[in-house]
C-alpha cells in the first residue's frame, strides 16, 4: 500500500494519525479502555479505511475511517442481535451502542466488542434484551397541522380587523390626550 515515503494508501501520514485518533476516541467513548483491544480494532478499522483511500482521492482519511468505524459496528449489532440492516443503520447502530452500555459490555464483555461470534450465550442474551429496551422500532407517522392557540393574544389580533378609520380615529384620540396633558402640566 506504500509506494512513497511519507505516504500510507497515497495519503500523508498526518492524515492518518488524525484518522487514528477519532477513531481511537470513538472507541474510548464506547468505554474500550482495554489499550491493545483498542489498539487493535483501529488497526482493523483503519486497514478497511486504507483499502478504500486509493480509490476515492477526494475524501479525507478521517471521513473514510468514521464511515467504515461506523460499517464495523454496525455490522457486528447486526450479527450479535440478529438485525438485518434495513436502510435505517442508524437506529441500528444508536440502539446498539446504549444496548452495549446498559448490557455494561465495559465492564464484562470488553473482549467481545467486535469479535466475530460465536459469543457467550450470556453475552447474547444481555445483548438482544437490552436492545429490546433500548427502544420501540421508530415508525414513519403523518402530523396534521392545526391552527395555533394563541390564547389571549388572539384578542389582541381581533383590533387589527376594524376598518383603517376606526384605527386612525383611536390613535389619534391617544395623541391629541397626550397633547393635552402635555400642555397641562407644563403650563405651570
Amino acid at each position: 500500500m506504500n509506494s512513497v515515503p511519507g505516504l500510507i494508501a497515497g495519503r500523508p501520514l498526518e492524515e492518518w494519525n488524525s484518522a487514528y485518533a477519532r477513531v481511537e476516541c470513538y472507541f474510548h467513548a464506547l468505554r474500550v479502555k482495554n489499550k491493545v483491544l483498542s489498539g487493535r480494532l483501529v488497526q482493523q478499522v483503519l486497514e478497511r479505511a486504507m483499502q478504500r483511500a486509493v480509490a476515492e482521492p477526494q475524501r479525507t482519511a478521517s471521513e473514510l475511517a468514521a464511515e467504515e468505524m461506523e460499517s464495523v459496528v454496525t455490522e457486528w449489532f447486526a450479527n450479535v442481535l440478529e438485525r438485518i440492516p434495513t436502510g435505517v443503520e442508524q437506529v441500528l447502530s444508536a440502539r446498539g451502542r446504549l444496548a452495549l452500555l446498559l448490557a455494561d459490555m465495559p465492564g464484562k464483555w470488553q473482549d467481545q466488542f467486535l469479535r466475530p461470534g460465536p459469543w457467550p450465550d450470556e453475552f447474547v442474551n444481555a445483548m438482544r434484551e437490552t436492545f429490546v429496551r433500548a427502544g420501540p422500532d421508530f415508525q414513519w407517522t403523518e402530523m396534521t397541522p392545526r391552527p395555533l392557540d394563541l390564547g389571549p393574544l388572539a384578542t389582541l389580533t381581533n383590533f387589527a380587523r376594524l376598518p383603517a378609520l376606526k384605527i386612525i380615529t383611536v390613535w389619534g384620540g391617544f395623541a391629541l390626550l397626550l397633547i393635552v396633558v402635555f400642555i397641562w402640566t407644563h403650563r405651570h
